[in-house]
């Protein structure tokens, strides 16, 4: 199983709006913290805010925050929310598939029950189990902070 970019910054995205709740967050700012792509990070941003997970500050002081507190953002919603979809292999998509093997083939069954497990872990955590324990927010904020490269 492996998440789309869309998801990875997703989730980095909101991390960092947790970390930092009482601070605005441009895109410009978590692109260069995170090193990633601002034009991408556009778009992740835009389906946060269409989820209900973010919210848009407009103006000449705006920019991103939480639409939530990190305890309601279940993990495995935002994934779901964030996934294009779980075509793990070709016969999952139906209107693509031309595997020839598909109507005696046993594999999709386990595929499919592995898929479920992993969204079902994912529901048992939040945003805030992401961020918080054992010091963990104070060195992501270091990390985000020292890091020299450039954003993309």
């Amino acid at each position: 199983m492996r998440l789309t970019l869309h998801t990875d910054f997703a989730l980095r995205l909101l991390m960092l709006l947790a970390l930092e709740p009482d601070d605005l967050h441009t895109i410009a700012e978590v692109a260069r913290r995170y090193h990633i792509s601002r034009n991408h990070l556009v778009k992740v941003a835009q389906t946060l805010i269409q989820a209900g997970f973010v919210e848009s500050v407009r103006g000449r002081k705006g920019g991103l925050k939480l639409a939530k507190r990190p305890d309601e953002i279940n993990l495995g919603e935002v994934v779901r929310m964030t996934e294009d979809g779980f075509a793990l292999v070709e016969c999952f998509d139906r209107k693509r598939n031309v595997c020839v093997v598909s109507p005696a083939c046993g594999l999709r069954r386990p595929l499919e029950e592995a898929l479920a497990a992993f969204l079902s872990v994912l529901e048992r955590y939040t945003l805030a189990d992401a961020i918080q324990g054992a010091g963990r927010a104070g060195r992501m904020r270091r990390l985000l902070d020292d890091s020299p490269r450039t954003a993309l």
